[in-house]
């Protein structure tokens, strides 16, 4: 896409940094937790995927207490109902469609889900919420539909008909999805669990040229993944949906305050208490 190739065009230093700051001011991008200043960064795209400093977004005290993926602001939350979350008032999907298909919905057939909207301003890399096992991973091709307020209430289906990373993990008998959906303008995924699998260029896992088929990479042994660490990546904002599946138990309820239109930031915590080891 045009923004995507803008995003990556290199200017001389002084220049670069200048147009980072005033994409910082335009969006209101608070930098006081990034990692480095705005004039580090070689692109836009660079800015966009910035790092952060170390602790400045602590998760719960108990290990068991899942925290926020991503800094964004909610833009659905609740119960999963026979497989069916919640895109916005009056509008459904099947799970098994965002998850791109495979006997993986079951697992979701109850439990929990959270969607995250993440705008121009947050920052944009995706952490695991507990720890636990990586045992598979989707690259699942489609639309890259924008995914705004106004295009949630509106287009059916928008997510699973987005393209899409899913990464499908284990925390005892607590199954976890973590799912990245592109939108316009913001193809670009990367997966930090499986550096090779971006290609030989970085570029990322999605947003290849092409005729593309449902990619699935599975892990035997499982790959450990500790709570906070850094699973994936946007190169420019877009949708991260949550989704706990409650088969091996009850599920905790979801942390007061969290509801749809609240600010959250990566670790803050998802749930009233601990799930179940």
């Amino acid at each position: 896409m045009v923004w995507g190739r803008l995003a990556e065009f290199r200017l001389p230093r002084k220049l670069q940094g200048r147009v980072n700051r005033g994409f910082a001011r335009l969006f209101d991008v608070d930098l006081a937790d990034a990692a480095h200043p705005p004039e580090h960064y070689p692109t836009l795209s660079a800015f966009f995927a910035r790092t952060l400093r170390p602790g400045v977004r602590p998760f719960p005290l108990h290990g068991g207490i899942p925290g926020s993926p991503v800094d964004g602001i909610i833009g659905a939350c609740g119960p999963l109902e026979e497989g069916i979350a919640i895109q916005a008032k009056g509008i459904t999907y099947p799970v098994a469609a965002l998850l791109g298909g495979g006997s993986d919905a079951e697992r979701f057939r109850s439990g929990l889900f959270v969607t995250i909207y993440l705008s121009p301003r947050h920052y944009h890399r995706i952490h695991s919420p507990l720890g636990g096992v990586l045992r598979e991973a989707r690259s699942v091709p489609g639309r890259l539909l924008p995914v705004g307020p106004d295009s949630v209430r509106s287009i059916p289906d928008l997510f699973p008909r987005n393209e899409r990373l899913v990464t499908l993990m284990e925390r005892g008998a607590l199954d976890m999805a973590v799912v990245a959906v592109g939108a316009f303008n913001v193809g670009r995924i990367s997966a930090a669990f499986d550096l090779g699998w971006n290609g030989p260029d970085g570029r990322g896992v999605t947003n290849r040229k092409g005729g593309r088929e449902i990619e699935v990479r599975r892990y035997d042994p499982p790959l450990p993944i500790e709570r906070g660490q850094e699973i994936m990546a946007f190169h420019l904002g877009s949708t991260v949906v949550l989704l706990l599946g409650s088969a091996g138990g009850t599920l905790p309820r979801l942390a007061p305050g969290l509801r749809p239109g609240e600010e959250v930031r990566m670790g803050s915590p998802l749930l009233q208490g601990p799930v179940a080891d």
